[in-house]
């Protein structure tokens, strides 16, 4: 028996305004897939380089949905899911195709391996909040990067979703977080977020501030979400034999690397995290485990009520004003 649903789609590349909401047409959860009623969706910086076509790969168009993160209710399931029943609070995993899966609806068919179960006591607002970023960041500091106690961290584009996430998993961990952030404007709301120092990139030279700060040493891991050619400077701010890892590239000009060897580079995707069962099982625990005794806590920069509002959230996150997770309550 099939359901129609309130779903954001576009049919050509462009701005915030290609978005529209339209009835759709959903199947009854086949083989190994459920049916979620959405409740709240957390956006994400890759979501607006897909519509534009600057994400790593392009959508399929006309018709394509969007949107890697929500939390919601399970309302069906189909043949052979166990792990799922009516009425489950769940999140989704990310690990799927954008243009097949996305979730920015009121409603959507998903393959059960891209839920997680969601604890009853976390609010909807949060749990859309907190698995991209929280993941994100656990996965290139902890499970890539090796992040231990002590380790001296800089965070790029501390300002967004993952960047805050990051600061609070260096913290966790007895990290030293070293931020940066593009304009003065938001350098107190990340020292009382957990950053230990800011360098405002506008107006500073990074790695000289970050050597400065680390007293001629550098760091050990560099989380960047910037790329392009200044990702090559970064390795002048790492210690000999140190780590870059690089999840995002707000320039999107190409990736130019350091020749400050030896050193190691990732080019982290959090499919590598969520995209094996293990790997949500591990961070789902590490991020329910961070909620219940408070060391994680998902900064919401901004609630939008409505599915109507899709776009006005997508214009905000363009406009980098915010600080931490844009949600979209449905």
């Amino acid at each position: 028996m099939s359901t129609t649903a309130r779903t954001v789609l576009f049919h050509e590349l462009g701005g915030p305004d290609v978005l529209t909401i339209e009835e759709v047409e959903l199947p009854s959860p086949g083989r190994g897939e459920v049916l979620v009623k959405v409740e709240a969706l957390g956006l994400n910086r890759a979501e607006a380089l897909f519509r534009a076509g600057k994400y790593y790969y392009q959508p399929t168009l006309p018709g394509s949905r969007n949107g890697y993160e929500a939390a919601g209710e399970v309302e069906a399931v189909g043949e052979g899911v166990t792990a799922f029943a009516p009425g489950d609070p769940v999140i989704a995993a990310a690990n799927f195709e954008l243009s097949a899966h996305g979730v920015y609806g009121e409603r959507v068919v998903l393959p059960a391996s891209a839920l997680v179960a969601r604890s009853p006591a976390v609010d909807v607002v949060t749990a859309a909040a907190v698995w991209v970023a929280y993941t994100t960041a656990y996965g290139a500091l902890v499970e890539r990067a090796g992040l231990v106690p002590g380790s001296r961290v800089l965070i790029t584009g501390a300002s967004s979703g993952v960047g805050t996430a990051a600061i609070q998993v260096a913290r966790r961990a007895g990290a030293v977080p070293i931020v940066t952030t593009s304009t003065g404007a938001k350098r107190q709301r990340l020292l009382d977020l957990g950053a230990e120092h800011v360098v405002v990139s506008g107006e500073e030279d990074v790695v000289k501030e970050t050597r400065r700060l680390t007293a001629g040493r550098g760091v050990d891991i560099v989380l960047d979400a910037i790329g392009g050619s200044g990702f090559a400077a970064l390795g002048e701010a790492v210690v000999q034999d140190g780590t870059l890892v690089s999840y995002g590239w707000l320039d999107e000009q190409p990736i130019l690397l350091p020749r400050q060897w030896p050193l190691t580079i990732h080019g982290y995707a959090n499919f590598a995290v969520t995209g094996t069962e293990g790997g949500r099982r591990r961070a789902a625990h590490y991020i329910d485990s961070g909620l219940a005794d408070g060391t994680l806590r998902p900064v919401v920069g901004e609630v939008f009520d409505g599915l109507d509002r899709i776009r006005d959230a997508h214009r905000l996150m363009e406009s980098n004003r915010h600080t931490g997770k844009i949600v979209v309550r449905v």
